[in-house]
């Protein structure tokens, strides 16, 4: 039985305007660490935010934004 989700990946087009929109308008916490792609947290959620063609290892087959 699956109990949660550790994280998942948003493939996006700026990095900066996408952590402003989910803190202004979902109240989520940014969390930068060195080393590490940029997340959004939720409670005990955490999105990790990639800018695409500046991912992360490892990634998805073909991350796209959109």
């Amino acid at each position: 039985m699956i109990a949660g989700i550790d994280h998942f990946v948003l493939t996006v087009s700026s990095v900066e305007d996408t952590c402003a929109f989910y803190q202004r308008v979902l109240g989520f916490n940014r969390l930068d660490e060195p080393d590490r792609p940029t997340a959004l947290l939720f409670g005990t959620q955490k999105i990790n935010v990639h800018e695409a063609g500046h991912t992360f290892e490892p990634k998805a087959k073909a991350p796209t934004p959109g």
